[in-house]
């Protein structure tokens, strides 16, 4: 996708404050500092459209970035931060199980992980959730820029037994920094967009043709 407009438009706390124009979701959730607002970032072509911190637990409400007037990344509250107390952690996770399990406009969820260490046990447990709820999912390995090239492959087989990605599972390496995955994921994104457009043209094709029904009936 060639990206010619991108925009932040809310931090949200709710469902009361997310948009409500119907546009496809991509979802972003990850350990605090493993580089999701780098990756959109880098994704769009923009160098601080989604502020980046070294600070983790910086990112505390659902960030909804609006891309070409068709599509949004939203930007979850980065998990395992030991500095954020129990009361905001549980708030951030009721708020974002609330959201994957019932927002209808999401179709993606990446989880980003850091290519550079096995997995945590949140990113387990995340990666876990989004399996048994059969969630549409990609595991983003981010930072793969801070190893050396070679050992790409040891430190993905790592990620992929320890996490339990399946042979068929999406999974890109990913460089904010070199732009490594960045042409293979909107590849992916794009298919689920064009997926997207197409359930919502049937589904007004439908609607269309009940209503005409509907009106032929009354006459």
């Amino acid at each position: 996708m060639k990206v010619n407009q991108a925009e932040f438009i809310i931090s949200a706390v709710g469902p009361d404050q997310y948009p409500d124009d119907a546009l496809p979701e991509i979802a972003l959730a990850g350990r605090s500092n493993v580089g999701k607002s780098s990756l959109i970032n880098r994704m769009i072509s923009r160098k601080n459209l989604a502020r980046t911190s070294s600070t983790p637990g910086k990112t505390q409400h659902m960030n909804y970035y609006r891309i070409n007037e068709s599509m949004y990344f939203v930007d979850f509250p980065g998990y395992g931060y030991a500095k954020v107390s129990k009361t905001q952690r549980a708030v951030w996770g009721k708020m974002v199980e609330k959201y994957l399990s019932e927002r209808d406009t999401l179709k993606l969820v990446l989880l980003i992980v850091d290519l550079r260490h096995p997995p945590t046990s949140n990113d387990k447990m995340m990666f876990d959730w989004l399996k048994h709820y059969d969630l549409p999912l990609c595991v983003v390995a981010t930072k793969a820029d801070k190893i050396p090239k070679t050992r790409w492959p040891k430190h993905i087989k790592i990620m992929k037994q320890e996490l339990g990605v399946l042979p068929g599972d999406n999974f890109i390496p990913f460089s904010s920094e070199i732009g490594l995955g960045k042409d293979e994921l909107w590849g992916l994104l794009d298919g689920y967009l064009l997926a997207s457009q197409e359930e919502a043209q049937e589904a007004q094709a439908t609607e269309e043709e009940a209503r005409h029904q509907e009106e032929s009936s009354e006459v």
